[in-house]
């Protein structure tokens, strides 16, 4: 099954149920929050020195964690009147500008 960007974030909105005064906050407090639960999944592949390759239902598990933190990017863009479709537009504009000035590597925002 294949969808648009366009058409997810449509659709999560509906289940976003948020008081409107937790507005950004709400989201982005949700996306650290299943960001850390992704992050803690992988130091225990680490830990347990999983293969990469050999996941097994552990790939399944991140895959869930990393619908949640979708949602959560998808909330927060919503709420700041962006579409998830132009913000990844964007950054495939940015990461290949830097890939074409040689500044792929490095640090920085604005390299």
């Amino acid at each position: 099954m294949s969808m648009s960007l366009a058409d997810y974030q449509k659709r999560a909105s509906k289940t976003a149920i948020y008081k409107e005064e937790h507005t950004l906050i709400y989201p982005a407090l949700g996306l650290t929050g299943e960001a850390g639960e992704i992050a803690n999944k992988v130091k225990k592949i680490l830990r347990d020195d999983y293969d990469p390759v050999e996941l097994g239902w552990k790939k399944q598990e991140l895959s869930k964690e990393i619908g949640d933190v979708l949602w959560y990017c998808s909330a927060l863009a919503t709420d700041l009147g962006f579409s998830l479709s132009d913000i990844a537009q964007d950054n495939l504009n940015k990461l290949q500008d830097r890939a074409n000035r040689g500044k792929i590597i490095g640090d920085g925002d604005n390299r």
